[in-house]
């Protein structure tokens, strides 16, 4: 038996498959074969691009969140620092145009299930302490109020924001447009702040 010819961009495009296979069963019940063979490669190769499924979802959630950031710096364009409450408008428009993310935000955990759940490496402290210093530099720049400390804005807007992962499931349900509407009710209080 010949070996499989070599595909093109097979890690791309293994994120995008399991991005669609993420969407279509969820975490837990997809699998390595499923997503080989929707990919059309041999499971082994999807075990030498991932070591484990949680390493796959963790790329996975990489990928659209630096889409989504991508999308949020295009919109604010020049501005920098960009203004508080551009970055959330910005944000909140990023974020409902990207469906994985999304269904983190409404989905009760049938697109994760638990994984995200498990999430200790600090990614969401280094998310968190960006954001104070965005706060900080706009505090310095003048183009934000200090009445508020940077350290406890910062706080406010995060624990506001990773609040909203779990408002589904202990307030839900949601939808897009429930969730664009909250990140910019956070963008309008802001924005009182802002000088």
């Amino acid at each position: 038996m010949s070996p499989r010819p070599l595909i093109p961009h097979r890690r791309e495009l293994i994120l995008e498959k399991a991005e669609e296979l993420l969407l279509d069963v969820g975490f837990d019940a997809m699998t390595m074969q499923e997503l080989a063979s929707r990919v059309g490669i041999a499971k082994g190769s999807v075990y030498r691009e991932f070591a484990t499924k949680e390493k796959l979802l963790d790329e996975v959630l990489a990928s659209a969140f630096a889409r989504v950031q991508q999308s949020a710096a295009a919109r604010v364009g020049q501005d920098r620092p960009p203004r508080l409450s551009a970055g959330y408008r910005a944000f909140a428009e990023g974020l409902v145009e990207e469906p994985l993310l999304c269904a983190a935000f409404l989905d009760d955990g049938g697109v994760f299930g638990s994984q995200v759940s498990r999430i200790t490496d600090g990614r969401y402290r280094e998310r968190h302490l960006g954001v104070e210093a965005w706060i900080e530099e706009l505090q310095t720049t003048g183009a934000l109020s200090t009445r508020i400390p940077a350290p406890d804005l910062a706080l406010a807007l995060s624990s506001a924001t990773l609040g909203l992962l779990t408002a589904a499931r202990t307030l839900g349900p949601f939808d897009a447009d429930d969730l664009q509407g909250a990140l910019r009710a956070l963008e309008v209080m802001v924005g009182y702040l802002e000088t």
